[in-house]
């Protein structure tokens, strides 16, 4: 066993710290209540639009739902896990969301090829550079630390924006070019809530892959004890950097559609608030399980709609929401998704060997 290499030995380690816990669960149907769940998710948001077809202002608030739930799940992956509290994902969202509309508006150049790449390229070079400074020096960084730096970030960028006339300093960008494929433009209904789907799809599907994979296994140390497994020999930050920057630019894939579909991007856009009400929408729903953040957006801006529409309580619907929200976070801190989804569920089995080993 000495003569062996210590990463070998620290992976040995690793897959024994964790593999105890995942069999345990394996013994009593692993993921069937999440599984579960997720595929009534799709399901429902696949045939939403079938059900609305008369109702455009509906099939328009479904899809600002998914695209906030991309920007939610850019979240998840950050603190759900990785144990980053980021108060930055607004930034990334806005930022991009800005480069597309002035890209289009300099340019006239919104073809879906090259713009949505561009926006996730803007939140991964962004986000990374973020990570460089707050994830990889010298010293450990506090929890605290990045949360107030991320949190720094984008209220920095909001007051910049807001001052700042070649990108419309407070009144923001409008009239953003549209979406184009080839000489076909999205315009909001049908056409942009399928695009949005399949953003939110495709985001989804690379985020539960990551999560299950080997770098999930690593994340699933993290999340257990961050300081066993910096013992064993695995860099970290380094993880949490690369996780990081893939969620700024899920986050940057999330504010170009947001852009595009609002017509609209402004300092509000990246600042503190959409960031807060970010992280509102992962431990509503539930953090650490990416549907939850679905789930969680969803409910919130439904109860926002509904109860913005009733006169009665027409004036005070921000409290009775920010009530429902407060009483969900105190009593039921693993969110929503908690009451059906057990804590061992989340764990899973990572990998090849955890596949095979669950088929046995």
């Amino acid at each position: 066993m000495a003569g062996k290499p210590r990463t070998e030995r620290a992976g040995r380690s690793l897959g024994a710290l964790l593999a105890a816990k995942p069999r345990a669960v394996r013994g009593r149907g692993t993921f069937r209540a999440l599984l579960a769940v997720e595929l009534c998710v799709f399901v429902a948001l696949l045939m939403a639009p079938f059900l609305l077809l008369d109702r455009l202002d509906l099939i328009t608030l479904m899809t600002n739902m998914m695209i906030l739930s991309i920007l939610t799940i850019s979240f998840d992956m950050c603190w759900g896990f990785s144990g980053i509290m980021s108060f930055g994902q607004a930034l990334f969202f806005g930022v991009s969301g800005y480069v597309v509309a002035l890209v289009g508006r300099d340019l006239d150049y919104s073809v879906i090829w090259g713009v949505l790449p561009l926006a996730m390229l803007t939140g991964l070079v962004l986000s990374f550079a973020f990570a460089a400074f707050l994830l990889l020096g010298r010293k450990t960084p506090s929890a605290i630390f990045v949360a107030f730096g991320t949190l720094t970030g984008s209220y920095a960028a909001e007051r910049l924006v807001s001052g700042w006339q070649y990108v419309g300093a407070g009144n923001g960008l409008s009239s953003v070019k549209l979406l184009q494929l080839g000489s076909y433009e999205f315009i909001e209904g049908f056409e942009f809530y399928t695009l949005a789907l399949i953003c939110l799809l495709a985001v989804y599907l690379a985020c539960r892959f990551i999560v299950r994979s080997q770098l999930g296994l690593v994340l699933a140390g993290i999340r257990q004890n961050e300081e066993r497994l910096a013992f064993l020999g695995y860099r970290v930050q380094v993880f949490k950097a690369l996780v990081f920057s893939f969620a700024g630019m899920a986050a940057g894939l999330a504010g170009a559609l947001y852009s595009y579909h609002q017509g609209f991007i402004g300092p509000g856009n990246m600042g503190p608030g959409l960031s807060t009400t970010t992280v509102l929408y992962c431990l509503f729903g539930g953090a650490g399980t990416l549907v939850g953040p679905i789930i969680g957006t969803v409910a919130i801006e439904t109860l926002n709609y509904g109860l913005s529409d009733m006169d009665a309580i027409r004036h005070f619907w921000p409290v009775i929401l920010g009530l429902v929200l407060l009483l969900v976070v105190m009593f039921q801190p693993s969110g929503l998704l908690g009451l059906v989804v057990s804590a061992r569920e989340r764990v899973g089995s990572y990998g090849a060997r955890g596949r095979r080993s669950a088929g046995k």
